[in-house]
């Protein structure tokens, strides 16, 4: 406690020495710390350095007025820091935050003043000059989308005369203002390219949208805005006031005769559904009260405005509906998904247990592709309601889906350890059995790294550890594609596990784990004398011609160059060893790998593996395939030109070697337009 009360005192004595500088050294102290400590995002460097060279009162934005970061530092008496590595500005502790928020009075009327800031750059010269059409190339101003995001949100929180003025001012032409698109893209997460999609945006919604009452009600039936006019997905203002639970804006709006308070958006949405999906519950309340509200109204999906309010676990809003002799509790939407199937999915304990209290609602009831509440709150992972669920006696607890997927498959994907021990607990529950492509809970586990499902699992008798899919992959095969090391070593613990088991087109675990690169599995199967590292697949390609290949775990890191180094260092292995199509391994590296995005890395990686195949004797660097193609073929083809030097440097390869269709390296690299290519050969 003494020393809170002794860091208190510092900040306090600290705060007033910054209030007793100099010059503009004291102005720029206060708002520095103003902004970083009422900002509603953590703020860039440059951002907060431009902020505070607005001048209040100024239509023009003067750039020289703009302070350096070392200077704010200074003027802040090295309570505020910068971090580099993001280059965002912060408080220099937590618990000056804490201190700042205990004593509100240090700023005055914080929200007051950055709404003015942020209206009197949107207002100045500068922006206003700024063109909507080119919204996506405007130029650098770092305060721009902070003041056209979040310039509202403080309005909202303390209005002054000065921001009310400021804010109708921009308002009253905000149909062809910059911060129109820049407000639009961010709360709807839009791409908008073209002009005409946002200038139905106008600042009637926007107000609406951020709930200024004193703004909204001086623009109804002003600057020729009808109050029930449509934006760029068909939302009312009253849809944008009930979306964020703007009650007494919702009341305003409604007042007016031409507000239809049941009107509906693009998607079949009006102010009800998003005021339920949003758990507004007095706006709910004040929507219900007219006449002309649907409460059982379906959008474009079907879903009702329960539906969302299932879906978003708010309970208050949920028996409000449930009220309503209109409201059909077990109503499906266009997929057949009810509220509780919504409810369940989500992990809504309280909302599932007030919807099950209906005698209408049906807990096994499945959606069109089959799913029942249990098998969606199977996959979420929540215990509670899977326990609710399986308390009905008319709950399935192994319902399959219509691909036979079932509830203890899709936790067994998710992962959930304690929702597999829970339907396990079940006798009706078979733990093995597969789905309509033969996957069973086991293979999924295995391939999604889920370690604790998969020891769960292999603790019953009845699970196969082996147990192959429609394709002929065993769970062994999954894991050792996807990587994950402690399901491999746990697999290959048991007796029934067949470490070198081909699926139907002949690829083993070892061949997966090779071509994504997975070192140390690799070096596990390896470790057994019953895999052979050169077996072939029905391709002929084997795990070495998979891994200089390169392969598609796309977003892992890979170490493809370490796995064919472990491959080579195998006897057994042949280094030139062509597959059914002539191709060997040198071939494949050398055409570089395009299975997927690599990036880069994938290229210099593929160029290390070409490297360390020729620097064995007993690989041929002009061995053509079946088709007359060498690797220095598949290099000009792809404009791989690292690999083509190293390729021409041994001398023993030829750029006008033809293939079967005559065709040379060189005409490859010309009908492909790999001019530097030409140049090199």
């Amino acid at each position: 406690m003494a020393d809170g009360l002794g860091l208190e005192g510092a900040y306090g004595a600290t705060i007033e020495r910054i209030k007793e500088q100099d010059g503009d050294k004291s102005r720029l102290g206060m708002a520095a710390l103003m902004w970083i400590s009422y900002a509603e995002r953590t703020l860039s460097a440059s951002e907060l350095c431009y902020t505070l060279a607005i001048e209040l009162g100024s239509r023009n934005f003067n750039a020289s007025n703009i302070p350096s970061m070392s200077t704010l530092v200074v003027c802040c008496q090295g309570l505020i820091t910068v971090d580099k590595r993001a280059s965002t500005v912060r408080l220099i502790h937590f618990s000056l935050r804490e201190y700042l928020s205990a004593h509100p009075n240090i700023f005055g009327t914080p929200h007051a003043a950055m709404a003015e800031i942020c209206l009197t750059y949107l207002n100045s010269q500068q922006v206003k000059a700024l063109s909507v059409s080119d919204y996506q190339d405007i130029p650098d101003t770092p305060s721009l989308d902070y003041c056209s995001i979040y310039w509202g949100i403080h309005a909202k929180r303390d209005l002054s005369e000065h921001a009310r003025s400021l804010a109708l001012e921009l308002l009253s032409e905000y149909d062809g203002h910059i911060s129109n698109p820049i407000l639009a893209d961010y709360i709807e997460e839009l791409d908008l390219n073209e002009y005409a999609t946002y200038t139905r945006f106008n600042g009637l919604h926007c107000a609406s949208l951020f709930g200024i009452i004193e703004v909204v009600v001086a623009l109804i039936g002003t600057h020729g805005y009808g109050s029930n006019e449509g934006d760029f997905l068909g939302n009312s203002p009253l849809a944008w006031a009930a979306r964020n639970g703007h009650e007494e804006v919702v009341e305003i709006l409604l007042g007016w005769e031409e507000v239809n308070p049941d009107e509906s958006n693009d998607y079949g949405r009006t102010p009800l559904s998003y005021a339920a999906a949003k758990g507004n519950e007095e706006v709910v309340k004040i929507l219900l009260r007219r006449e002309d509200v649907n409460p059982e109204r379906a959008d474009e999906d079907g879903r009702t405005a329960l539906s969302h309010a299932a879906e978003g676990g708010h309970r208050g809003v949920v028996k409000i509906l449930l009220e309503r002799e209109e409201v059909i509790p077990d109503k499906p939407d266009n997929d057949g998904r009810t509220p509780l199937s919504y409810a369940a999915w989500y992990g809504c304990r309280g909302v599932v247990k007030m919807l099950l209290g209906r005698e209408e609602v049906n807990p096994d009831r499945p959606s069109d592709c089959g799913r029942a509440p249990l098998s969606l709150a199977s996959e979420y992972g929540s215990e509670d309601v899977v326990k609710i669920l399986l308390g009905r006696k008319e709950v399935d607890p192994d319902r399959p889906d219509n691909d036979g997927g079932t509830p203890l498959l899709y936790a067994a994907l998710s992962g959930s350890e304690g929702v597999v021990k829970i339907l396990l607990g079940r006798e009706e529950v078979s733990p093995d059995r597969p789905s309509d492509c033969g996957r069973t809970p086991l293979s999924l586990a295995s391939g999604y790294g889920s370690e604790g499902v998969v020891k769960i699992l292999l603790g019953r008798e009845e699970v196969n550890p082996d147990r192959p899919d429609n394709n002929g992959r065993t769970p062994l095969s999954y894991a050792a594609r996807s990587g994950y090391e402690g399901v491999v070593e746990v697999l290959l613990s048991l007796e029934g596990v067949n470490p070198d088991k081909p699926a139907d087109d002949g690829r083993t675990p070892l061949s997966h784990a090779s071509q994504c690169g997975f070192e140390e599995v690799v070096k596990i199967l390896l470790g057994r004398e019953d895999v052979n590292p050169d077996k072939p697949d029905n391709c002929g390609r084997t795990p070495l011609s998979h891994v200089a290949e390169g392969g598609y775990a796309r977003g892992v890191r890979r170490k493809h160059t370490g796995v064919v180094k472990i491959l080579l260092r195998r006897k057994e292995v042949h280094p030139d060893k062509p597959d059914n199509c002539g191709r060997t391994p040198l071939s494949y590296a050398a055409e570089g790998w395009c299975e997927f995005d690599c990036g880069l890395t994938g290229w210099r990686e593929n160029t290390r593996v070409v490297k360390i195949l020729l620097g064995r004797e007993d690989v041929d660097p002009d061995r053509p395939d079946n088709r007359g193609r060498t690797p220095l073929s598949y290099a000009a083809q792809r404009g791989q030109g690292t690999v083509a030097i190293i390729l021409l440097g041994g001398g023993e390869v030829s750029p006008d070697n033809p293939d079967k269709n005559g065709k040379t390296p060189r005409m490859f690299a010309a009908s492909w337009h790999h001019m530097t290519w030409m140049a090199l050969l």
